[in-house]
């Protein structure tokens, strides 16, 4: 189990990651739905095994949000884990590729507000799509394509993924400027949907929720019925 910071660490560690006072939390288990050897993470950890863990089988994350990867020393795929519970390893990643866990980092959030800027080629070139204070389940959907080959993230905390509806590898896009798409590890320059990441200190629930669907519109209220018509006038006498 992990050592808790001091309170002078704790300080720093809040005004680096979103503002002083913050707070990070997460518990590791080797098994899933939380069984097993367990550790406790107040920052960041380049490698589990050094907590006693051989693997990471579920997750809660108690206060965060934070990046996961799936290899030591913060490299290899990216996985979101915000506030709430993650009994297996699908329950954090749905791109197939990995199911590992290796090390992990709390995740800078910088503020309410999101700005993110994407561009269609390298150097910040070609088609600009930019997007404030949404989430977009499909870039096709808003006439953006799926080549995204730069990046601005000028607030606010981002992760985009592979294909359309939050599914697919996770990229990680926090406050600064991705140049070329390996700036964030990407095997090719395809991003299909964005989302912002949220944070308790601004956010109550401190995790993202997907919208509920529209209800469905129900049948027309029956027509009002006519007035009662006028009696008729009495004849002249």
């Amino acid at each position: 189990m992990s050592k808790q910071q001091s309170a002078p660490d704790q300080l720093a560690a809040g005004k680096s990651q979103g503002g002083a006072g913050a707070t990070f939390k997460v518990v590791l288990f080797e098994f899933e739905n939380f069984q097993g050897t367990k550790a406790e993470l107040s920052a960041e950890c380049k490698d589990v095994t050094e907590k006693g863990l051989e693997k990471v089988g579920s997750v809660i994350v108690e206060s965060g949000p934070w990046v996961g990867h799936d290899r030591h020393g913060f490299t290899g795929e990216q996985f979101i884990l915000e506030k709430g519970e993650y009994p297996r390893w699908d329950t954090w990643t749905n791109s197939q590729r990995s199911y590992t866990l290796l090390s992990l980092r709390p995740l800078k959030v910088d503020g309410a507000e999101h700005k993110l800027h994407l561009y269609e080629n390298p150097g910040f070139a070609g088609r600009k799509m930019e997007i404030v204070d949404d989430d977009v389940p499909s870039l096709w959907g808003h006439g953006f394509q799926d080549r995204v080959a730069s990046v601005k993230a000028l607030n606010g905390t981002w992760v985009g993924y592979m294909y359309p509806g939050y599914r697919g590898r996770q990229f990680i896009f926090e406050r600064g400027d991705f140049k070329h798409w390996n700036d964030w590890e990407a095997p090719v320059p395809q991003i299909q949907s964005v989302r912002r990441v949220r944070d308790m200190q601004w956010h109550k629930r401190g995790c993202f929720i997907v919208p509920d669907p529209a209800p469905a519109p129900g049948p027309d209220p029956d027509p009002a019925p006519a007035p009662p018509a006028p009696p008729a006038a009495a004849g002249a006498s």
